[in-house]
């Protein structure tokens, strides 16, 4: 499962991150109440991904500290779930990294990497680290996640276009790379791109294109599984779009490999509790924790995404 969580911020300052907007007597509103509320939502939409037990792998975007995820696994409904985690710590001004919440007794970590963007090179600003993570799963085979949480569309996809494209790039040459040492390559790419699958960001430079005949794919190139699903997973002005994907290497299309997965099994969550009505556009839209400052106590302007994966052991 992926999720982009929508700012959930704890109530203290960090003197070395600009999450003032997120204190309490800030703009917003924010305060513990309000805090408790939403690491209470966040555990609620995890367990109604869960049909026989809960998603062995969540990915979260927009997570400001260890902290809140102390407070996710530990003190909210999803305490009995026993959920361990892993995180960034990236020089992103606002403060938010991706993490990955994981079953040990279904995902058994071998290790994990934050891999830096070096956006110095293009005169931007600091961004999200991507967060690679290792993990053996119960056929014995290492399936290897990533994170990923690309730079924004703040001030038009002119402008931050270059910017996707440069940190795609940075994730591609670390997949490549990770291609070629593994004799039996796994890999999942999950996360919130702020880019549909057909844009260049993802299917020139990362090269993810939608898988055809299963049966003739390549273990060495990428496969987006998220394509043209419905409603979508963001709505901007009255239009949905595929901001939130899962991208999988060739080898987890073979019908006779160990872990196997596909376009059918790659499902966007869109519960009725996490919608509302659209009083401007029309239609429905996710229910957003705050609509611009204005809080409404909703779970997030991101739908989130689930792919189910067949283990043969």
């Amino acid at each position: 499962m992926h999720y982009n969580v929508e700012n959930f911020f704890d109530c203290r300052d960090d003197s070395l991150k600009q999450d003032e907007e997120f204190l309490p007597h800030a703009v917003r509103g924010w305060n513990w109440k309000r805090y408790h509320a939403k690491m209470n939502k966040i555990a609620k939409v995890v367990l109604a991904a869960s049909s026989n037990q809960v998603p062995d792998l969540v990915g979260l975007c927009e997570v400001e500290n260890a902290y809140c995820l102390d407070g996710l696994t530990r003190y909210s409904p999803l305490r009995d779930a026993a959920y361990r985690y892993v995180m960034t710590d990236s020089p992103d001004e606002r403060g938010i990294d991706v993490a990955l919440l994981y079953q040990p007794a279904t995902f058994r970590l071998l290790g994990m990497q934050c891999i830096r963007i070096p956006s110095f090179r293009i005169g931007r600003k600091p961004t999200r680290d991507l967060l690679h993570v290792s993990g053996r799963v119960i056929s014995g085979d290492t399936l290897d996640v990533f994170v990923c949480h690309f730079p924004s569309r703040s001030g038009g996809t002119r402008q931050s276009e270059p910017y996707r494209l440069f940190v795609a790039d940075v994730l591609r040459h670390t997949v490549d790379s990770l291609l070629s040492v593994r004799q039996s390559p796994y890999l999942i790419i999950m996360g919130d791109f702020n880019d549909e699958p057909s844009s260049r960001s993802i299917s020139q430079v990362l090269g993810a294109q939608t898988p055809e005949e299963e049966n003739d794919v390549s273990s060495f190139l990428l496969y987006n599984l998220m394509a043209g699903k419905e409603p979508g997973t963001y709505r901007y002005r009255g239009e949905w779009g595929v901001l939130d994907q899962f991208i999988v290497n060739g080898s987890m299309l073979l019908p006779s490999a160990s872990l196997h997965t596909g376009t059918a099994e790659a499902h966007v969550l869109d519960f009725p509790f996490l919608l509302e009505e659209d009083e401007r556009y029309g239609g429905i839209t996710p229910f957003r924790t705050y609509k611009g400052m204005r809080y409404q106590g909703g779970y997030s302007d991101h739908l989130p995404v689930c792919l189910d994966i067949r283990i043969r052991y």
